[in-house]
């Protein structure tokens, strides 16, 4: 049996259907993890995407649920070079083709994805369809565009929670609200378990704080949440979360956002940055090419500017999944926020900063470096927050 792929400027790439068989239209994306698949399926920033792995081999640590980022499979599709016919790590609870099956995915494996993603490097991102039921590729291309009018843009009302939902973990930690776009648990993970100082110890800003593992307390919120429930709330500070882009909720969400700022310590992260910069009366700017893997290098914007040699370069290796960016010709006078971090490859704002109106946000995943440790992102933030702890 066979299944295709069909781009909206024609292309078509063959390969066999596993997981769900069926049909579905969405933008194709590609992502270049070597690992995470399960990661990336569960990330509702991808949802309704066509998502292409360039890793060639996929499957073969097999899948368990501690690695879900929400609850469901949020993808439209997914595309892989060759599917593992065998999986082996401790932590596996099952195959990756069983987990497509339980989540019905509709998949394509055996698709040339090396060509694939520089078809797509080249020509930039765009829709496309895949079908294991229609293979006359021309069918699929008028099925494409008669569906194009229909694709769905409001994802983030039906991802995010219909009311305050309190974490079970119990926290004497600071009391923060999320707004929640597409929240991923591992986030959500780093917040209960960071380390906040203890009441009677030392402050932030001292050089040897006393700490004690307590966490935060979190709250998810709704994303459709007015300023005046957010300010009445009383958190200690808010996250704007991650979440799809491009979305029809955007707008809302940063009107929100522009009568809170300067009030509550706020930290944004990907589209949660996208929506700050909105609210302060900036634009987006639609890349060619996403940004989504786990190898980007950032550094810092002051030595960018300075000019300064490559070797004297300290930078960080991040983890994104965004295709829209800040425009910063459109925020570059406003004179109260700083550019903290860029993009080494194309100069792309990674994060700002406003000490005036508390908040930093950061258009990468502010991921935990490993073995359980919190993200320095998080810890700025908290110092932000200080005063109310």
């Amino acid at each position: 049996m066979k299944a295709k792929l069909v781009l909206e400027n024609g292309s078509c790439f063959e390969g066999i259907p596993i997981g769900a068989h069926g049909e579905k239209i969405g933008e194709v994306i590609l992502n270049t993890a070597v690992v995470g698949y399960q990661e990336m399926l569960t990330d509702p920033a991808n949802a309704g995407k066509i998502l292409v792995l360039t890793y060639p081999l996929i499957g073969n640590y097999g899948t368990a649920k501690k690695f879900n980022e929400s609850k469901k499979c949020h993808v439209e599709a997914l595309v892989i070079k060759e599917n593992s016919r065998m999986y082996s790590n401790w932590q596996a609870q099952d195959s990756f083709d069983n987990f497509l099956k339980k989540e019905k995915v509709v998949a394509v494996s055996e698709i040339d994805t090396r060509t694939l993603a520089v078809h797509i490097r080249d020509n930039g991102e765009m829709l496309g369809i895949i079908s294991a039921k229609e293979t006359d590729e021309k069918k699929l291309l008028k099925k494409l565009q008669a569906g194009i009018k229909d694709i769905k843009n409001s994802y983030i009302k039906d991802i995010s929670v219909k009311e305050f939902t309190k974490t079970e973990k119990q926290s004497s930690g600071p009391n923060i609200g999320i707004l929640d776009l597409g929240i991923t648990n591992s986030l959500i993970r780093q917040l209960e378990t960071m380390a906040c100082p203890r009441a009677a110890g030392k402050a932030f800003g001292d050089a040897q704080p006393n700490f004690s593992r307590r966490g935060c307390g979190i709250t998810l919120l709704p994303y459709n949440t007015d300023a005046d429930k957010i300010s009445k709330s009383q958190f200690d500070g808010l996250i704007i979360s991650n979440g799809p882009e491009d979305d029809e909720a955007i707008p809302l969400v940063a009107e929100t956002i522009k009568k809170l700022l300067g009030k509550i310590p706020i930290l944004g992260i990907s589209t949660g940055h996208e929506i700050i910069a909105l609210a302060l009366g900036g634009k987006l700017k639609k890349m060619n090419l996403g940004h989504r893997g786990v190898n980007y290098p950032v550094l810092p914007a002051t030595d960018r500017q300075a000019g300064k040699a490559p070797d004297s370069f300290k930078g960080e290796i991040t983890v994104q999944n965004h295709s829209f960016i800040v425009d910063e010709n459109s925020i570059k006078n406003r004179k109260d926020i700083e550019i903290t971090l860029c993009n080494v490859n194309d100069n792309s704002i990674e994060e700002m900063e406003s000490k005036r109106l508390k908040f930093i946000s950061t258009q990468y995943y502010p991921v935990s470096p490993g073995f359980d440790e919190v993200n320095e992102v998080f810890m700025r933030f908290l110092k932000i927050i200080k005063t109310k702890i």
